[in-house]
């Protein structure tokens, strides 16, 4: 059993890895800027915590086994996150990574495609610049999961794939559920396998 700080635990990968969580047995603090919106759960704690408030931050985490964290790249500053974990004491971070950094050809990146949706661009370009300031982190013991290119709510089946930096995808397209996803990221934090790694699951 650990003992798990989720920030971002009120949004839709959160709630899921949320539950994933309290399904095996670990207990949680869950983090949102409004706490109330947090499903209410035994061996769950609410607390609201913003990102872009550092010292506040570090000290919710503290104490923590493992933090994971489920928010849009869009909402965050990496420096800023990163560095909050990092006075912490925590030495274990999980990220819930994007796809768009995922290649489809050597040194080509989802994101650079000619059909990447506009929409999705600023939010992936974030998870692009995440990635890359992670990886110069040598004092945290992170991993950075990120999902395939459909990443939607789903069923919990437990039937995926998992990869390291290209994108999966077979003759439905490239896609993981929520749920499934979150299984993925739970097992990683059960038993770790990507120690300063990126990795991806996908069907």
């Amino acid at each position: 059993m650990a003992s798990v700080a989720l920030i971002g635990a009120s949004g839709n990968v959160g709630t899921r890895i949320l539950k994933e969580l309290i399904s095996r047995g670990h207990v949680v603090t869950g983090i949102a800027r409004h706490p109330d919106k947090i499903e209410k759960m035994e061996g769950v704690t609410p607390v609201a915590g913003d990102t872009h408030d550092k010292e506040k931050l570090a000290s919710i985490l503290k104490g923590h086994d493992v933090v994971i964290s489920a928010v849009r790249f869009l909402d965050t500053d990496p420096e800023e996150l990163i560095q909050a974990v990092k006075d912490s004491g925590v030495k274990r971070y999980i990220v819930v990574g994007g796809a768009g950094s995922l290649e489809v050809a050597p040194g080509k990146m989802v994101i650079d495609q000619p059909d990447f949706p506009e929409a999705f661009k600023p939010e992936a370009s974030k998870g692009v610049v995440f990635l890359d300031v992670l990886k110069k982190v040598e004092d945290l013991e992170w991993t950075f999961l990120s999902p395939s290119a459909m990443f939607t709510p789903g069923e919990r089946t437990g039937v995926f794939r998992l990869g390291k930096d290209q994108l999966l995808s077979n003759e439905n397209g490239s896609s993981i559920s929520f749920e499934d996803f979150s299984i993925a990221l739970v097992d990683e934090l059960e038993k770790p396998q990507h120690i300063r790694e990126r990795f991806t699951v996908g069907y």
